[in-house]
């Protein structure tokens, strides 16, 4: 498979949906499951999901579905009480601060996932083992670029709205 780059629409995967609610992937012309659109993601394979008749994007209604089935699987990734705070922030004036802020911290999480996972691949299982049970300085290195990515981003989040409001004229008491 051809390399594609994110964000050249000539390049993305073209994937039909039809009322039946099958998927058309159009790069192999078959019919696909969810499961595959799923490794599509996982493989960072740049795609949009378009209904078959109007050509209206699909895409965030099809990865919303393959959470909605992740989450019924078993070992969800979201509490109730994650769920019910996030439906909590529609609406409201924070509402638009929230997609970011949870995008970035995903996106540090990723990054940290991947530093860890380069580093393991030189250590033996009694090693790996050692390294988690001491805490190295390493992981410890990592989380706290994490924790402190989070902070930067919550304070910028913070100083955001605190701006938002007083154009409003309200102030924090």
């Amino acid at each position: 498979m051809q390399s594609k780059k994110v964000g050249d629409k000539a390049s993305l995967r073209v994937i039909k949906k039809y009322p039946n609610r099958r998927l058309y992937d159009t790069d192999t012309s078959s019919y696909i499951t969810l499961a595959e659109v799923k490794r599509l993601v996982i493989a960072n394979t740049p795609f949009v999901v378009r209904d078959a008749k109007s050509g209206d994007d699909l895409t965030r209604s099809i990865l919303l579905q393959i959470i909605l089935e992740e989450e019924a699987g078993g070992a969800p990734m979201f509490s109730e009480q994650v769920l019910a705070n996030i439906i909590r922030f529609y609406g409201q004036a924070m509402q638009g601060y929230m997609g970011p802020y949870l995008e970035k911290n995903i996106q540090a999480m990723t990054e940290m996932q991947a530093t860890l996972a380069e580093k393991a691949d030189s250590l033996s299982p009694e090693m790996w083992s050692r390294f988690l049970s001491a805490q190295s300085p390493m992981l410890q290195g990592v989380m706290g670029a994490y924790v402190e990515q989070s902070k930067t981003v919550f304070q910028q989040m913070q100083k955001n709205a605190e701006q938002m409001l007083g154009a409003f004229g309200l102030k924090r008491p």
